[in-house]
């Protein structure tokens, strides 16, 4: 046990501080109210802070800190989008997200790995070309890999995948990266509480009162809170909240179920995913695999884990990996995704003054957020869309203005 760990659990005082403050009550009012304590709401609140001297915030969260769609999701962060609006998007969060650990003086546990997403047909692999092609006009390293180059950086992997599936190519991504999820929702929430935002934990929102067509008021299980401004990120939850101000939107709920295995020895450098496949999977610090598959077919607000997810992932991965199976399954997990028509995220100012949304991520909220939490902060501010958020306000599903981002994010990573 490391001495430091040691001196720490046997002093009578500890001398780190929490990681943030637990306040007794609600206040009668605040300048802006967050509904959601994952990782979207915890970053706008600090950025609102750090950025624009708004500190007057209260980020609501019905459950604990991070333990939404922060804490179910399999941690890969990528840029190597379809649309000129998606990878300008990303692009800019893997720049923050560089730079959040020392930022925070905490550990994140990025790593740098190397993102292989391969082709199994001929259609899929113009698809790679065309990404690499749009990656590379906006100044993002991605170019399309040929079996060869395949075979001599992956010899791990069976590029015949069994038989089933042949590899025919790959677009390679080297910034594609992975973190630790549950320490950014620590980081970004210590952050915005040194800086003066109040985070409730344990706390729902039961309603929101509109005066005009403008947020007055937020209700919650520990009380009224008077309030101009409401930012709603609470991703599968999304459409119980909209419902409380009369907006519609085209979000559907659907699961995304994950599992790890047992810890072995690093084997695994780069992130696999395989469209056709449906199978993405990196390996953790620790050593464990962490692997995803597509969405259920479903729509189902529930976390409900199921055996047929683990034995199709499963089989499926051995499919790329035969040398597994002997190696045992250690937990499986489920969160739910909030999905839109054009697989792109619905961001920015409502029809209802006074009410943000932060919404329709489905399989890729994690890896945005840096910089959903920046733009929103930025929305807030001024009262108007960031321009890296304008393609995705809410609006476009009425002007037939859709960001096409599916051929992007087919599998759910």
């Amino acid at each position: 046990m490391p001495y430091r760990l040691l001196k720490f659990a046997l002093a009578r005082r500890h001398p780190e501080p929490r990681m943030f403050r637990t306040h007794a009550r609600l206040k009668p009012s605040y300048d802006v109210v967050i509904i959601g304590g994952g990782g979207h709401g915890l970053a706008a609140a600090y950025y609102l802070a750090r950025d624009h001297g708004i500190t007057d915030v209260c980020v609501l969260e019905k459950g604990y800190l991070g333990g939404g769609n922060t804490a179910r999701n399999t941690t890969i962060v990528r840029s190597n989008y379809l649309t000129p609006e998606g990878v300008r998007f990303y692009d800019e969060s893997v720049r923050l997200w560089r730079d959040l650990s020392a930022e925070f003086d905490l550990n994140l546990f990025y790593s740098t790995r190397g993102h292989y997403t391969l082709a199994h047909t001929d259609a899929s692999l113009r698809t790679m070309r065309w990404r690499a092609e749009v990656n590379r006009h906006l100044g993002v390293e991605s170019r399309v890999v040929d079996v060869e180059e395949l075979r001599r950086a992956l010899p791990m992997m069976d590029l015949s995948a069994g038989g089933h599936a042949p590899v025919l190519g790959a677009l390679y991504h080297a910034p594609g990266a992975v973190a630790r999820h549950d320490a950014v929702a620590w980081g970004y929430g210590r952050g915005a509480d040194l800086r003066g935002v109040e985070i409730h934990q344990q706390t729902e929102v039961v309603g929101i009162e509109l005066e005009g067509g403008a947020v007055s008021a937020v209700l919650t299980t520990k009380g009224r809170i008077a309030t101009r401004t409401v930012l709603c990120a609470v991703a599968g939850s999304t459409p119980r909240i909209t419902r409380m101000v009369g907006l519609s939107t085209p979000i559907t709920i659907q699961p995304l179920q994950a599992m790890v295995s047992e810890p072995l020895k690093p084997w695994l450098d780069p992130i696999i995913v395989s469209g056709s496949l449906h199978v993405y999977v990196s390996q953790s610090a620790r050593g464990e695999l962490v692997m995803g598959a597509s969405l259920d077919p479903c729509e189902l607000h529930s976390t409900r884990s199921t055996f047929d997810f683990t034995e199709g992932l499963a089989s499926h991965m051995l499919d790329l990996f035969p040398f597994l199976s002997r190696v045992r399954v250690l937990r499986q997990w489920a969160g739910m995704a909030d999905m839109t028509p054009d697989f792109a995220p619905i961001m920015g100012t409502t029809p209802v003054t006074g009410f943000y949304l932060d919404a329709g991520w489905g399989t890729w909220g994690f890896k945005a957020t840096p910089v959903a939490g920046k733009t929103m902060a930025w929305t807030i501010a001024h009262g108007r869309d960031h321009e890296l958020i304008r393609a995705f306000n809410l609006s476009r599903f009425t002007d037939f203005r859709l960001t096409g981002e599916k051929g992007a994010a087919s599998v759910g990573h």
